[in-house]
């Protein structure tokens, strides 16, 4: 069994991953009772990966949403959907591979579920341009929720990307109109609409699909207006910065909570998605089906009010003693 991809600071566990594969090879090829000495070897290695993850710092957790072994959108549609019908194409020529979508079933509710998706290995991160859409991607996504509006469906987006494609082609196709009528028409969608960040959110390739009346995000996911090595490279022309940028940032799920900006953060696995793939998806099935359920009673002008009244009390900042203005909306 292939062991999995360990960041910098999981090294530390290295050693015990080599001991607990050790023991089991010598409990295979010998009739040696190690089962105790497996178990707490196993206790150690939990109880350490719990004390580091737990201890991350911003720019450790961009290390662990970018894990190559992350769940993906296709992942989480898989174990979270009875059944799921992909579509494809955005109708004017282009079916972008960084974006997927298509009709779906959580429970009992039918819905319409798109988001970014990279790929496991460089062969297929290529195919999906590392998740990274393209104009024909955003206006993909945006027939989706029109189908998904026209039909009276929830949508449900999974964001995971380090931002839109930004070469030359996609300029001059339009990446930043499309992902601008995104924005637009997402407000005006009568349908609840739930976003989970469920890897990296990275700038207005995020927002493209994240206009939604619930924000969600794994608590070892970022949401960033640009990456931290983009930041430092802008700010102090030098990259390595990442680090200190990433602090500055706030691009962490508990900052995000107390800003506003998110609506919930979901706890992960000891060790993240990637350790325990089929816990998480439980973990977001669940919040998912709740948001629904809080969402269902509203009618569609209550929906799109309470969208435009969060996305409004964003980015506020007030002079001493001065009246909140949200209280206007």
């Amino acid at each position: 069994m292939a062991r999995r991809a360990l960041l910098d600071f999981e090294k530390p566990l290295v050693e015990l991953e080599d001991q607990i594969e050790q023991i089991r090879q010598l409990a295979r090829d010998s009739e040696v009772d190690v089962s105790q000495q497996l178990l707490q070897l196993e206790s150690l290695a939990t109880r350490r990966r719990t004390e580091i993850f737990e201890s991350l710092t911003p720019a450790q957790k961009i290390q662990v949403a970018r894990h190559p072994q992350r769940p993906s959108t296709l992942d989480y549609i898989q174990l979270i959907s009875d059944e799921f019908i992909e579509l494809h194409g955005d109708r004017r020529g282009s079916d972008d591979r960084a974006m997927v979508g298509g009709i779906g079933r959580i429970g009992e509710t039918n819905v319409v579920m798109l988001g970014h998706q990279k790929g496991r290995d460089t062969k297929e991160n290529v195919a999906r341009n590392f998740g990274m859409a393209s104009p024909g991607g955003y206006r993909k996504a945006m027939r989706l929720m029109e189908h998904a509006d026209r039909f009276r469906l929830p949508i449900i987006s999974f964001i995971d990307t380090p931002g839109a494609y930004a070469g030359v082609l996609a300029e001059e196709q339009g990446q930043g109109e499309a992902i601008a009528v995104n924005l637009r028409e997402m407000f005006r969608l009568r349908v609840p609409i739930l976003a989970t960040v469920i890897g990296e959110g990275g700038s207005g390739g995020a927002l493209g699909i994240g206009v939604a009346d619930r924000l969600l995000m794994f608590e070892h996911s970022v949401y960033t207006v640009a990456s931290p090595e983009a930041c430092a490279s802008i700010l102090w022309r030098d990259a390595a910065k990442g680090p200190v940028a990433a602090e500055a940032l706030k691009i962490t799920g508990a900052d995000l909570l107390k800003l506003g900006i998110v609506d919930l953060v979901l706890r992960e696995p000891s060790g993240g998605n990637h350790w325990a793939p089929l816990q998480a998806a439980e973990a977001l099935k669940a919040a998912l089906l709740q948001q629904l359920q809080e969402l269902a009673p509203l009618s569609e002008r209550e929906l799109q009010d309470q969208r435009y009244a969060k996305f409004r009390r964003m980015g506020q900042f007030l002079e001493p003693g001065a009246p909140d203005p949200s209280t206007n909306l």
